[in-house]
Protein backbone atom coordinates (compact mmCIF):
# COMPACT_ATOMS: atom_id res chain seq x y z
CA UNK A 1 0.00 0.00 0.00
CA UNK A 2 2.58 2.50 0.86
CA UNK A 3 5.81 3.51 -1.39
CA UNK A 4 8.20 3.88 1.60
CA UNK A 5 7.32 1.67 4.62
CA UNK A 6 8.59 3.26 7.86
CA UNK A 7 10.94 0.40 8.99
CA UNK A 8 10.62 -1.48 11.57
CA UNK A 9 13.59 -0.01 14.02
CA UNK A 10 11.53 3.41 13.18
CA UNK A 11 8.65 1.70 15.48
CA UNK A 12 10.11 1.16 17.95
CA UNK A 13 11.16 5.15 18.66
CA UNK A 14 7.77 5.44 17.81
CA UNK A 15 6.61 2.81 20.84
CA UNK A 16 9.04 5.01 23.50
CA UNK A 17 7.37 5.95 26.45
CA UNK A 18 9.37 9.19 26.05
CA UNK A 19 7.09 9.90 22.74
CA UNK A 20 3.78 10.75 25.74
CA UNK A 21 5.48 14.58 26.94
CA UNK A 22 4.40 15.48 23.47
CA UNK A 23 1.76 13.20 21.73
CA UNK A 24 -0.11 11.80 25.20
CA UNK A 25 -2.68 9.57 23.32
CA UNK A 26 -5.30 10.00 26.44
CA UNK A 27 -4.88 14.20 25.68
CA UNK A 28 -5.35 13.79 21.87
CA UNK A 29 -7.44 10.89 22.07
CA UNK A 30 -10.18 11.32 25.13
CA UNK A 31 -12.21 13.77 23.28
CA UNK A 32 -13.02 11.63 20.68
CA UNK A 33 -13.35 8.33 22.02
CA UNK A 34 -15.65 7.11 24.64
CA UNK A 35 -16.96 3.16 26.22
CA UNK A 36 -18.03 0.94 23.58
CA UNK A 37 -17.13 2.63 20.57
CA UNK A 38 -15.76 0.81 17.81
CA UNK A 39 -12.01 2.89 16.65
CA UNK A 40 -9.30 2.40 13.87
CA UNK A 41 -6.07 3.16 14.24
CA UNK A 42 -4.64 3.39 10.40
CA UNK A 43 -1.05 2.52 10.31
CA UNK A 44 -0.72 1.77 13.89
CA UNK A 45 2.40 0.10 14.20
CA UNK A 46 3.33 -1.23 17.18
CA UNK A 47 0.40 0.24 18.84
CA UNK A 48 1.35 3.69 20.32
CA UNK A 49 -2.17 4.92 19.99
CA UNK A 50 -3.63 1.69 19.49
CA UNK A 51 -2.92 0.17 22.86
CA UNK A 52 -4.75 3.23 24.89
CA UNK A 53 -7.09 3.44 22.57
CA UNK A 54 -8.34 -0.19 23.24
CA UNK A 55 -8.47 1.03 27.52
CA UNK A 56 -10.78 3.91 26.71
CA UNK A 57 -13.13 1.91 24.86
CA UNK A 58 -13.60 -0.45 27.77
CA UNK A 59 -14.86 -4.01 27.57
CA UNK A 60 -17.38 -3.24 25.33
CA UNK A 61 -15.66 -1.74 22.42
CA UNK A 62 -13.11 -2.29 19.43
CA UNK A 63 -9.85 -1.25 18.40
CA UNK A 64 -9.39 -2.50 14.44
CA UNK A 65 -5.56 -1.90 14.21
CA UNK A 66 -4.18 -1.87 10.15
CA UNK A 67 -0.68 -1.96 9.18
CA UNK A 68 1.04 -2.82 6.04
CA UNK A 69 3.98 -4.49 8.09
CA UNK A 70 3.15 -7.72 9.58
CA UNK A 71 5.91 -7.47 11.77
CA UNK A 72 4.51 -4.18 13.11
CA UNK A 73 1.57 -6.15 13.91
CA UNK A 74 3.10 -9.00 15.89
CA UNK A 75 4.57 -6.83 18.37
CA UNK A 76 1.20 -5.08 18.77
CA UNK A 77 -0.12 -8.18 19.57
CA UNK A 78 2.02 -9.04 22.07
CA UNK A 79 2.20 -5.90 23.84
CA UNK A 80 -1.89 -6.45 23.55
CA UNK A 81 -1.66 -9.82 25.50
CA UNK A 82 0.75 -8.36 28.20
CA UNK A 83 -1.36 -5.76 28.87
CA UNK A 84 -4.56 -8.42 28.64
CA UNK A 85 -6.41 -6.14 26.07
CA UNK A 86 -5.47 -8.30 23.43
CA UNK A 87 -9.34 -9.30 23.37
CA UNK A 88 -10.27 -5.54 22.23
CA UNK A 89 -7.71 -5.75 19.29
CA UNK A 90 -8.35 -6.65 15.73
CA UNK A 91 -5.27 -6.85 13.98
CA UNK A 92 -5.50 -6.26 10.11
CA UNK A 93 -2.63 -6.54 7.25
CA UNK A 94 -2.99 -3.97 4.78
CA UNK A 95 -1.75 -4.37 1.16
CA UNK A 96 -1.01 -3.20 -2.40
CA UNK A 97 -4.97 -3.34 -3.23
CA UNK A 98 -6.49 -1.36 0.09
CA UNK A 99 -6.66 -1.43 3.36
CA UNK A 100 -8.44 -4.76 4.03
CA UNK A 101 -11.54 -3.47 5.45
CA UNK A 102 -15.20 -4.44 2.87
CA UNK A 103 -16.21 -5.79 5.52
CA UNK A 104 -16.70 -2.86 8.30
CA UNK A 105 -18.87 -0.35 5.54
CA UNK A 106 -20.40 2.07 7.95
CA UNK A 107 -19.14 0.71 11.42
CA UNK A 108 -16.73 2.58 12.74
CA UNK A 109 -17.12 5.42 15.29
CA UNK A 110 -14.13 6.71 15.14
CA UNK A 111 -10.60 6.02 13.12
CA UNK A 112 -7.10 7.91 14.04
CA UNK A 113 -4.59 8.38 10.97
CA UNK A 114 -1.63 10.08 12.89
CA UNK A 115 2.17 10.21 10.59
CA UNK A 116 0.39 7.81 7.85
CA UNK A 117 -1.38 9.66 4.88
CA UNK A 118 1.83 10.88 4.02
CA UNK A 119 3.15 7.40 3.29
CA UNK A 120 -0.07 6.46 0.99
CA UNK A 121 0.47 6.67 -2.55
CA UNK A 122 -3.23 7.13 -3.21
CA UNK A 123 -5.06 9.04 -0.66
CA UNK A 124 -7.89 8.92 -3.14
CA UNK A 125 -8.55 5.76 -2.64
CA UNK A 126 -7.41 5.58 0.98
CA UNK A 127 -9.84 8.28 2.04
CA UNK A 128 -13.00 6.50 0.17
CA UNK A 129 -12.25 3.54 1.82
CA UNK A 130 -12.38 5.20 5.00
CA UNK A 131 -15.29 7.10 4.33
CA UNK A 132 -17.10 4.12 3.64
CA UNK A 133 -16.27 2.40 6.69
CA UNK A 134 -17.19 5.51 9.27
CA UNK A 135 -20.47 5.39 10.27
CA UNK A 136 -22.62 8.90 9.66
CA UNK A 137 -21.80 11.28 12.19
CA UNK A 138 -18.08 9.47 12.88
CA UNK A 139 -15.11 10.98 13.15
CA UNK A 140 -11.65 11.05 11.69
CA UNK A 141 -7.82 12.68 13.06
CA UNK A 142 -5.61 13.35 10.74
CA UNK A 143 -2.19 14.00 11.84
CA UNK A 144 0.79 14.70 10.18
CA UNK A 145 4.29 15.29 11.40
CA UNK A 146 5.31 19.13 10.57
CA UNK A 147 9.04 17.97 9.74
CA UNK A 148 7.95 15.63 6.76
CA UNK A 149 4.69 17.46 5.45
CA UNK A 150 4.19 21.09 4.76
CA UNK A 151 1.51 23.50 4.90
CA UNK A 152 0.80 23.00 1.10
CA UNK A 153 0.87 19.63 1.00
CA UNK A 154 -1.19 18.78 4.52
CA UNK A 155 -4.14 21.20 2.92
CA UNK A 156 -4.12 19.40 -0.73
CA UNK A 157 -4.79 15.90 1.90
CA UNK A 158 -7.33 18.05 3.73
CA UNK A 159 -8.81 19.20 0.00
CA UNK A 160 -8.78 15.13 -0.90
CA UNK A 161 -10.71 13.91 2.10
CA UNK A 162 -13.22 16.42 1.25
CA UNK A 163 -13.28 15.15 -2.16
CA UNK A 164 -14.23 12.18 -0.74
CA UNK A 165 -17.18 13.03 1.38
CA UNK A 166 -15.70 14.07 4.84
CA UNK A 167 -16.62 17.57 6.32
CA UNK A 168 -13.48 19.62 8.56
CA UNK A 169 -15.15 20.28 11.67
CA UNK A 170 -12.29 21.73 13.44
CA UNK A 171 -8.34 22.32 13.09
CA UNK A 172 -6.69 20.36 16.18
CA UNK A 173 -3.55 21.12 18.05
CA UNK A 174 -1.11 18.77 18.41
CA UNK A 175 2.37 19.45 19.46
CA UNK A 176 4.92 18.69 16.36
CA UNK A 177 1.98 18.56 13.52
CA UNK A 178 -0.68 19.52 11.38
CA UNK A 179 -4.26 17.68 12.25
CA UNK A 180 -7.20 18.31 11.77
CA UNK A 181 -10.72 16.25 12.70
CA UNK A 182 -13.07 15.59 10.26
CA UNK A 183 -16.59 13.75 9.99
CA UNK A 184 -18.59 12.02 7.82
Amino acid sequence: MAEHICPIWVGYLLASPVRKLWHSPQKILRPFIKDGDIVMDVGCAMGFFSLPMAQMVGERGKVICLDVQEKMLGKLQRHAEKLEIYRRISLRLANSNGLNIQDLQESIDFILAFSVVHEVPDQTVFFRELFDALKDGGYMLVSEPKGHVSQVNFARTIMTAKNCGLKVREDVIIPKSRAALLEK
